[in-house]
């Protein structure tokens, strides 16, 4: 018998190396953040599926059969990430569904990813389908991939898994027993960034200029590899000297903003050890990394132009009605 109501939430990320070159098998750094998707599914009354969201200000009316939907108040933005796991993992049976969300959307915290995590964990809730981390890591990823094209596994996995997590070339997941004890300032801008576009904008430079594009490629996952040592050791000044390094180089790979940029020196300027951009780029977020005893000098600085948000890093990955999914 079906719950009156299944939930699952699911954490958003920051990334502290290895967005882009993560897409081409080179290892990454990221951790789950204390912000949430939280998708709650029942069954409906009615003759047809709604999806409505408060926290985004949408409401729509989906076909989940077709992967249409009449949009009754709002922007879609979201909507094809659901409807396509809709398409994957329900049997199109009329359902209500909320989405509450905490992330800013497109500021690179991985909304998308914690977003189509959480609704395919509450649908095989919801139909009682057995699943585990691993399994609702590769679904969610590739609901990823259809709807941009090409997608890292990265955001994904740490919203499934949790923690602070080291992704390997081979596609290993390896979780630090410690969680970086260093603050954090996440800054974000009003210009939401598009990580399928970014993606695909890399890709087509990679695509033209491979002999230029290849060895910075190469090159990121190296850094990737000292920075795990580096937080192993718990070595801060090495870290921030390895994030201001790969912000060079993601600058390099035309993902940078003006905006970005004025955030990244604003953080710098006001005494952060490193800034650099975490997500896909194009807008959305910086990551700075600061002392213990200036993290608030260091939000001002940011917030003279954009705004900051304050972030904790996370053990909890999906939760499915408030339980650990093993």
């Amino acid at each position: 018998m079906r719950p009156y109501e299944s939930v699952a939430t699911a954490p958003g990320k920051t990334i502290l190396f290895g967005e882009h070159s993560v897409v081409y098998d080179e290892p990454a750094i990221a951790g789950a953040v204390n912000k949430r998707a939280i998708v709650k599914i029942r069954k409906s009354r009615n003759k047809y599926t709604t999806l409505k969201s408060d926290d985004l200000g949408f409401e729509a009316i989906l076909n989940t059969k077709r992967g249409t939907y009449v949009l009754k108040r709002g922007k879609p933005g979201i909507i094809r990430y659901i409807l396509n796991a809709m398409g994957k993992f329900h049997d199109h049976s009329p359902i209500d569904m909320d989405l509450g969300l905490t992330l800013p959307v497109g500021s690179g915290l991985g909304s998308s990813a914690a977003v189509t995590v959480a609704t395919i964990a509450a649908l095989h809730d919801y139909h009682n389908v057995p699943f585990t981390r691993e399994s609702l890591a590769e679904e969610a990823h590739k609901v990823e991939e259809d709807v941009q094209g090409i997608a890292s596994p990265l955001d994904t996995l740490v919203s499934t898994y949790g923690g602070l997590v080291y992704l390997s070339r081979e596609k290993r997941i390896v979780r630090f027993d410690n969680h970086l004890n260093a603050p954090f300032v996440i800054g974000f801008t009003n210009k939401y960034g598009n990580t399928g576009k970014m993606v695909r904008d890399v890709k087509s430079l990679k695509t033209r200029y491979p002999e230029l594009v290849d060895p910075i490629i190469d090159t990121m996952g190296k850094i990737a590899n000292e920075a795990r040592i580096a937080i192993l050791k718990e070595d801060i000044g090495r870290i921030a000297d390895l994030m201001n390094l790969n912000q060079g180089f993601l600058d390099s790979l035309g993902v940078n903003t003006y905006e970005l940029s004025r955030m990244i020196y604003a953080a710098r300027n006001s005494g952060a050890l490193a800034s650099k951009i975490t997500g896909s780029g194009g807008g959305g977020s910086i990551i700075a990394l600061c002392r213990q005893d200036n993290v608030d000098e260091v939000a001002q600085g940011i917030n003279r132009y954009d705004r900051t948000i304050k972030v904790k890093f996370s053990k909890d990955g999906v939760l499915v009605n408030n339980k650990p999914v093993h």
